[in-house]
């Protein structure tokens, strides 16, 4: 589809970008625009997708940044809205009270709060005890007309209609949820990156603005006063006091939810580093330009006026070296400090481990006296599922008819067995040797010359 044309006054190009009008048809728009109170009960539906076109659309409209503003997680509802969303064709945007009024729709949904009830409120915006939920309840549990009635919705005569179109009681700064809760998740995240050591923990709030802010996304105070209010009673990710931030494990026990002397102490540390290395990239740009100035001096011919530069750039050195140790000095006993806190933490562990593992040991089951008790006992628990074990195999032979044998009878029978067969094998070896056939045998005289010869037989 799309978007409405313009013939008479232009509507800002940027609103028209935006996916919501970028989609939408002029005469879905002209609907869109109108007073939708009446839909809510003649046409549900209808009511509903309209209700839930606007808050995407004002969503866009914060994220975009295009009330220029300076912030991107809360919406300002006035005179400026209202032209920024006129579209010729479609007029002004009648139904927008209706919706971002703070006790009708968004309000509800938990899309949109305003400033002042998200600043202040001392319960989650996640709390069924919250206004919101109190009024979604209120509207259930009451009559219709008269609930709606006691929210604004209707008046005594019907609907508010057109004299709610022109009413200004609800312009005002309303916080976009959707929004901060994406940017808070976005600074956990890089939170998480960075080292768990404490000076990286604690932020002033320039510090904080400073360092989540991004290229397409600079804080601003109210941002990040919003995202801290968020980031502390919803999230239960840090703690602030004052100007002191400082961010704690979601799980961490009640003691470290508080801002100590320690961090403030490190802070202090950590903003006198960060103000020394600013001085000493200043200082450093500033030789570098009086150098350049110097330079292009010499090539000019104008000698006296490169040696000034050359003499301020020679004062600025001066005072950088002296930064510079100043520097190295601050940034050893941040480190020392760190290690010092963090030996402190490794020793409430050990603690807290010891104390645990002595609490474990002292359980009774655990003595000497218990331990050689249930040891015993366990052995002669073996030796009685042995018998057990024993009697019902046996059992199981005599009830299936299997006879039993005396191992020492068996063993003898294998042995006999064995010498048996030795026995058997020495014949079958004499069996194998060669016998002199008759034919073979030799003759008596020759037999009487060999017995001659061997000494036997005289001749």
């Amino acid at each position: 589809m799309q978007p409405p044309s313009t013939p008479n006054r232009k509507a800002s190009p940027a609103l028209l970008a935006l996916p919501p009008y970028a989609t939408t048809s002029l005469s879905r728009l002209q609907s869109i625009y109108s007073d939708i109170s009446r839909q809510k009960h003649s046409n549900p539906a209808s009511y509903n997708a309209n209700i839930e076109w606007w808050r995407n659309t004002l969503e866009a409209i914060t994220r975009s940044g295009i009330q220029q503003r300076g912030s991107n997680l809360v919406l300002t509802a006035d005179a400026g809205l209202m032209d920024l969303l006129r579209v010729p064709g479609a007029g002004k945007p009648l139904a927008l009270s209706t919706v971002v009024v703070a006790k009708t729709e968004l309000r509800i949904q938990k899309s949109l709060f305003t400033r002042a009830d998200f600043l202040n409120s001392k319960e989650s915006i996640y709390d069924s005890g919250w206004l919101p939920g109190r009024i979604a309840a209120y509207v259930v549990g009451k009559p219709l007309w008269w609930a709606l009635e006691q929210l604004g919705v209707v008046g005594e005569e019907g609907f508010l209609t057109s004299a709610t179109a022109k009413d200004t009681t609800w312009w005002g700064d309303y916080v976009v949820i959707s929004l901060v809760e994406a940017a808070a998740n976005d600074i956990l995240t890089r939170q998480s990156l960075k080292s768990t050591g404490p000076a990286d923990a604690v932020y002033s709030f320039e510090n904080f603005k400073r360092e989540f802010s991004s290229e397409s996304h600079v804080l601003t105070d109210t941002d990040a006063t919003v995202l801290l209010r968020f980031l502390e009673r919803d999230r239960r990710a840090v703690v602030v006091d004052k100007d002191v931030i400082k961010f704690i494990d979601t799980d961490s026990a009640s003691a470290l939810r508080e801002i100590t002397s320690v961090d403030r102490g490190i802070l202090e540390l950590k903003d006198a580093v960060s103000h020394l290395q600013a001085q000493v990239t200043e200082f450093q740009s500033k030789m570098d330009e009086y150098t350049e100035k110097a330079s292009t001096a010499l090539k000019q011919k104008h000698k006296p006026v490169a040696m000034t530069y050359l003499r301020m750039r020679k004062q600025i050195e001066d005072v950088l070296s002296k930064r510079l140790g100043s520097l190295t000095t601050l940034q050893a006993t941040l480190l020392s400090v760190e290690t010092a806190a963090g030996d402190v933490e490794i020793m409430k562990s050990y603690e807290s481990s010891t104390a645990t593992l002595r609490s474990i040991l002292a359980h009774p089951s655990l003595q000497k006296e218990s331990i050689e008790k249930t040891l015993d006992a366990m052995a002669e628990a073996n030796l009685d599922a042995k018998d057990v074990d024993e009697l019902i195999r046996s059992g199981t032979d005599v009830a299936l008819g299997i006879e039993t044998f005396d191992d020492g009878e068996l063993e003898e029978e294998l042995k006999a067995l064995a010498r048996e067969a030795e026995t058997d094998d020495v014949q079958a070896k004499l069996g194998d040797v060669t016998l002199v056939t008759p034919s073979a045998q030799p003759s008596p005289a020759e037999t009487d010359a060999e017995l001659q010869r061997e000494g036997v037989l005289s001749s």
